[in-house]
């Protein structure tokens, strides 16, 4: 459609929230009749608690922009991609087109919502009206309060307390139209913000794995419904099955809503799905508990969320972390994740509880390298999933393991890939081993080794710590917390 020019336009800012439908936004916009101008804005300050986003979060926006925007010039109105500081970009805009309305979905980071809150303040002293919206979260994070009126730390209660809220709205449409406005916007170009990696590609792998942007997204949804929920609660904690629904990259880049996951899960099937659509949603409900960690504790991914943990005393050897970094500590399943973790930009949930203990307790490497180290390789990083997990792993956050417990790799290996199927697939170097010694092959016999052509310290290492020593030092650094 398009303007006479008589019009003032509306700006509708995109951010995490790379999407059409429920984007109550670009609703709003559509619904106001004015001409609307779609911007991403890339605003990647650094300071403090400010951190851009990592490579590999990069090389998702790179495909998912280029899907947004295909479906935004579909509905007549080009998507307009700037960078730089968030009130001078839109300073700019506002002087450019002469918009008078600004809406955007809110943002519940600290520094995301800080930044959005001064956006909001600057544009009301200059009487530019501005609307948000929810969308990123089913309930803002401080609607829920404890009995005493706090926030929660413990996820039981607050997942009560969830359920107890009004049921969370239906999901939107997508608008089927869209007023464009009647002038060109300049836009930077999407190959020239370099958000793919410019020298060695160690993304390759990636697109065999992931199709990001709205429809990836919806098909992922939809085919997770078709098939492995109804087992989701028995093997859920198997990485060597296809039982999850591997939804956290879409909702991070925000190509899906939670109330779109939650209304998709409204159906009634037979008793195997409801029971998995019930702990599917529960993990919906954790990514929920992690934001209201965040947003009562800002400094959940720089700050030990208990204090007691400030005098634990950290190794942090180099060469243990280049190790976990790159696969090769000896203990399979923990190399098989931090693989898949380069390789796909992913890792399986179970094994990133067995990654983050090895580093943490085994190797007693401070946790906010750990957290550092996903947040620049996880398609699906997000700042308070990742910072919450992490000090769960550590002990040191809300509702957190107990410091002792200690996840013996070998045992998790053979619980939850006793086939071996998982470690075969990114540990490929042991594939000959039989599966009695796959997650343990330093104890496997010199003959048993040489048929698989396997040799320790050379086509795959020996342990770089003795679990049983690892974990007597990790418990007794751990006194010193209590």
């Amino acid at each position: 459609m398009s303007d006479t020019g008589t019009e003032k336009p509306v700006i509708v800012l995109f951010r995490h929230d790379l999407r059409l439908a429920d984007n109550r936004a670009l609703c709003a916009a559509a619904q106001s009749r004015k001409p609307v101008i779609p911007v991403f804005l890339r605003d990647e300050r650094v300071s403090g608690d400010h951190r851009p986003v990592g490579g590999a979060r990069r090389w998702w926006l790179h495909h998912s922009l280029f899907a947004l925007a295909a479906s935004l010039n579909a509905l007549g109105a080009p998507l307009v991609l700037r960078r730089g500081r968030t009130d001078d970009i839109i300073d700019h805009l506002i002087e450019e087109t002469g918009a008078d309305l600004v809406v955007w979905n809110r943002r519940y980071d600290p520094p995301g919502a800080e930044i959005d809150e001064a956006l909001h303040t600057a544009l009301a002293q200059r009487s530019i009206a501005t609307r948000s919206f929810e969308g990123q979260l089913l309930h803002e994070p401080c609607a829920l309060k404890t009995g005493a009126g706090g926030h929660y730390r413990v996820y039981t209660p607050f997942w009560r307390a969830l359920n107890a809220m009004p049921e969370p709205r239906d999901p939107l449409p997508a608008p089927a139209a869209l007023k464009c406005w009647y002038r060109k916007v300049a836009s930077d170009n999407l190959d020239d913000w370099a958000l793919l990696p410019q020298e060695a590609d160690w993304t390759k792998g990636f697109s065999e794995a992931w199709t990001p942007g709205e429809e990836g997204a919806n098909n992922r949804l939809q085919g997770f419904l078709d098939g492995a929920v109804g087992d989701y609660t028995e093997d859920r904690d198997r990485p060597d099955i296809d039982a999850t629904s591997r939804l956290s990259p879409y909702l991070a880049n925000g190509e899906i809503t939670p109330f779109q996951i939650w209304h998709a899960t409204k159906g009634q099937g037979h008793a195997g799905d409801r029971a998995g659509l019930e702990k599917f949603r529960q993990e919906l409900g954790w990514r929920e508990f992690s934001y209201h960690l965040l947003v009562n504790n800002p400094k959940l991914r720089s700050e030990n969320y208990t204090t007691s943990f400030d005098a634990f005393p950290w190794e942090n050897r180099p060469d243990h972390l280049s190790a976990w970094k790159h696969g090769k500590t000896g203990y399979p399943i923990v190399d098989a994740g931090m693989r898949q973790l380069w390789q796909t930009g992913w890792m399986h949930n179970r094994v990133r509880m067995i990654v983050a203990s090895f580093l943490i307790k085994h190797l007693l490497i401070d946790w906010r390298i750990g957290e550092g180290w996903f947040w620049d390789t996880l398609v699906d990083a997000d700042p308070a999933n990742n910072a919450a997990s992490w000090q769960w792993v550590a002990g040191s956050g809300a509702d957190a393991a107990p410091y002792f417990r200690i996840f013996n790799p070998v045992l998790q290996g053979e619980k939850f890939d006793p086939e071996g199927i998982y470690v075969r697939q990114f540990v490929p170097e042991l594939t000959a081993l039989p599966n009695k010694y796959l997650h343990r092959p330093w104890t496997a016999p010199e003959t048993t080794l040489a048929e698989a052509k396997v040799e320790l310290g050379e086509t795959y290492p020996r342990p770089i710590v003795d679990h049983q020593r690892a974990r007597k030092r990790a418990l007794e650094a751990f006194e010193t917390t209590r």
